[in-house]
């Protein structure tokens, strides 16, 4: 992928993992258990700190941030920090768990910063067996949290229902329609009872793309997607599913914009009138606030 980067790590309790964030702007975002994060900047240009931001400037010592996480993705929204490029990390939990870092190769060097699992955005969309929960930590647009290119959210789908649906792409750039972005899937599948659970994906060739997908997706599983539509995601009858998506592209803006499927945008108009998934929304028991 030239644009999109994705890092799962499983810590054993104590583990520390060491970090160099390069040329991408990176969040760390805990799957389940909670961590610390030492981030420290790289001699160089300042970073560039949004209004009533407070950012790290080269040269001061290491900025810690303790991530209160959750017990899985389906327990609850988490916190999680944003590392800026031309910084080192380091990631260590005291009992361990699994911890994403979605990154995107960016051009501007923002502030390392904190984020509240309290203000991540929680939206219900689609109706009826297209109902799903997105939790908008990283999303693009107006008072969302600020990065450079990166653009980053979770699904949550009840088991039994259909979520990217209708299919979509935004593989091509036509300002004020259409983003062109890269995106990855990374997948955790609730089992039930001792049954692992599972989940499908599909992706089909758009005029911009050839990628052509139907695969089989299971806890630890990542789909990339560098063109083409994509959707489903399917949940298998008794197995909520979730998804990481990590989007990023060569946009100067950072906006998702994304086009239907000719043959299934009607859809959308069918939501009218159903109601949502009464299992959603997914519980926020364990935030912190």
């Amino acid at each position: 992928m030239e644009w999109t980067r994705l890092l799962v790590l499983d810590l054993a309790p104590g583990e520390a993992y060491a970090h160099a964030c390069g040329e991408c702007e990176w969040i760390v975002l805990p799957l389940s258990g909670a961590c610390e994060v030492r981030c420290r900047a790289l001699p160089g240009p300042a970073p560039q700190t949004p209004a009533g931001l407070k950012g790290q400037g080269p040269g001061n010592g290491p900025e810690v941030f303790q991530l209160h996480g959750r017990t899985g993705v389906f327990s609850g929204v988490t916190d999680f920090v944003y590392l800026p490029r031309d910084a080192d990390a380091e990631i260590r939990s005291a009992a361990g768990g699994r911890f994403a870092l979605a990154g995107a190769r960016c051009d501007t060097r923002l502030p390392a910063r904190y984020g509240p699992a309290g203000k991540v955005p929680v939206e219900l969309r689609g109706a009826g067996q297209c109902s799903r929960q997105i939790n908008n930590f990283a999303a693009a647009g107006p008072g969302g949290f600020d990065c450079d290119r990166l653009i980053a959210v979770e699904v949550l789908t009840p088991g039994g229902n259909w979520s990217s649906y209708p299919p979509h792409k935004h593989d091509e750039h036509h300002p004020g329609e259409e983003s062109r972005l890269e995106e990855i899937y990374y997948f955790e599948i609730a089992p039930h009872g001792d049954t692992p659970g599972l989940g499908y994906q599909r992706v089909t060739p758009s005029p911009a793309g050839k990628t052509d997908i139907l695969t089989e997706v299971r806890t630890g599983d990542a789909v990339l997607i560098p063109d083409g539509w994509h959707g489903p995601s399917v949940a298998a009858p008794g197995h909520d599913m979730y998804y990481l998506n990590v989007m990023a592209g060569p946009g100067t803006t950072r906006e998702w914009l994304i086009r239907d499927h000719p043959d299934h945008g009607w859809i959308r108009g069918s939501w009218d009138g159903q109601d949502i998934d009464p299992r959603l929304p997914f519980s926020r028991t364990e935030d912190h606030r």
